[in-house]
Order: C-alpha cells, then structure tokens, then sequence
C-alpha cells in the first residue's frame, strides 16, 4: 500500500510538473516565439527542478546526497533530451504534427520512465531516510 500511495505523489508531482511544462512551453513557444527545442528545453529544465525537489523531499523521502541524486537525474535527462528532441523534430517537421500533442507524448514517455528511474536508481537505497520519514514512522 505504501509503494502504491508514493506512486500517487509522484503522479501528483508530476501533474504540476507538467502544467508548469506546459505553461513555459506555452509562454516561450507562443510570446516569445521561441524555436521550439529553446521552449521545449527550457521549460523541462525547469519542470525537472520542481519535480526532483518536491519528490525528493515528499515522494521518496530521501536524506541522499542530493547533488549526487542530481547528477543522476541529470544522466537520465542527457539521454531522455536528445531522444525526445529528436523526435520532436522528425514528427513536427518531417510529419507536420502539432507541436502540443508532440510535447503531451514526450511528457508521457517521462512520466512512465522516470518514475521507475527515480524509484529503483536514484533513490532506490535511500528511501525513507529523511526526517520527515522518520517522524512518520515514531507516530505509527
């Protein structure tokens, strides 16, 4: 039941990850007219952030080294972008898709893989090591 409500967090975080995404992308693609891999780029990296902060603390509990959980994260991401810009560019200029529905796939590819990144490789020894973990297991 645990594992199960710590996917519901992560959900959780990452839907509000994902209305940041797309609230930059949406600003940067559409007011600042931004090339699309500049928008993409930058509002990942800042929805990255939010999201590593918050399940760090609250998903995953985790008291680990967090510019080493960092670097990890940040390996993940030096795959998952080129990959994801890649497809970007072959399916908004070499099919004409819509650039929203091809940022909604890369956010859903994110979503399913980088859970089970964080879970099993980043934080995977370190969870529930934080205070917060602790003051949960004293009250029960």
């Amino acid at each position: 039941m645990k594992e199960f409500f710590r996917f519901v967090k992560f959900a959780f975080f990452s839907a509000s990850a994902g209305l940041i995404e797309l609230g930059v992308f949406t600003l940067l693609n559409e007011a600042a007219h931004l090339p699309y891999w500049a928008s993409y780029l930058i509002a990942l990296v800042l929805s990255v952030l939010w999201n590593f902060t918050l399940n760090r603390k609250f998903t995953f509990q985790s008291a680990a080294n967090v510019p080493q959980a960092m670097l990890k994260v940040a390996a993940y991401y030096a795959v998952f972008i080129p990959v994801t810009t890649g497809l970007e560019h072959f399916l908004t200029t070499s099919l004409g898709w819509n650039e929203y529905l091809v940022t909604a796939i890369n956010m859903i590819l994110n979503f399913s893989t980088e859970f089970l990144y964080q879970r099993f490789f980043v934080f995977g020894s370190s969870i529930d090591t934080n205070e917060r973990a602790a003051k949960e297991d004293k009250a029960k």
